[in-house]
């Protein structure tokens, strides 16, 4: 079966998951949590950059989280529409992996790749978890996924949860750095919304995500099934549990 995880964020982009959730995926990791990530693309349409160096920058984003695992699927960018293949693709991957949870696109975002991402999500979640369904011979058993929360990317909306990630703010910034193709500017790239200011909005997203809670920065997150709680007091955390040992 391969090694397992805990959590599996799935982007249509590499960097996709960084934009919304990297603050989230470090504090897990440093909590011992076991996390994957698939990019359905290669993002070979980017303005900028060579697919070689987006899959490199990739995978320095992933040693700066901590991140597990972390695969490519390579279907085309802006060619996200081979349902069945997506999806049979995600269920593999899913079934391989068991995650407890997984994140997916906000489906409201400017880039219809998210949101078709997030309806092939969807339907894999469910699938996954259909004893019948099988997408190759190697009879994989069918896996519950508990949970699937969607990350901002573009868009922004009142969270339904939100994440404190001040003390791994920095360490998000350091994985969206990685991207030098995509967020800085130097000769020969073209001018686009990702390298004129873009971290910069992100880091004002999470400052106001933060506000919410009365902390200086957060991730928010949307859900659409009601998340199931043990009780609805709690003790409150201490010091040892923010820093996170």
């Amino acid at each position: 079966m391969g090694e397992t995880v805990d959590m599996l964020c799935i982007g249509a982009h590499p960097d996709d998951v960084e934009i919304g959730m990297a603050g989230t995926i470090a504090k897990h990791v440093a909590r011992g949590y076991k996390v994957g990530i698939i990019d359905l693309s290669l993002a070979e349409l980017s303005s900028n950059g060579t697919v070689e160096t987006r899959q490199m920058e990739a995978e320095q984003a992933a040693q700066v989280l901590g991140v597990k695992q972390r695969v490519n699927l390579k279907f085309p960018d802006r060619g996200l529409t081979d349902r069945e293949t997506i999806i049979g693709s995600l269920v593999q991957l899913i079934r391989r992996w068991r995650p407890q949870v997984v994140f997916a696109p906000y489906d409201q975002d400017r880039h219809p790749d998210h949101n078709h991402t997030a309806q092939w999500i969807e339907e894999a979640v469910f699938t996954a978890n259909i004893g019948k369904y099988q997408w190759d011979e190697e009879r994989q058993a069918p896996h519950q996924v508990r949970q699937v929360y969607y990350y901002f990317i573009n868009s922004v909306a009142k969270p339904d949860i939100v994440v404190d990630i001040t003390d791994q703010m920095e360490i998000k910034k350091k994985a969206l750095h990685a991207y030098r193709s995509q967020f800085e500017q130097a000769e020969g790239r073209v001018s686009t919304r990702l390298n004129t200011g873009f971290i910069g909005a992100i880091e004002g997203r999470e400052r106001l995500f933060g506000s919410m809670i009365n902390v200086p920065y957060a991730e928010g997150f949307m859900v659409k099934a009601p998340l199931a709680l043990p009780q609805l007091i709690w003790p409150a955390e201490t010091e040892a549990d923010r820093s996170g040992s």
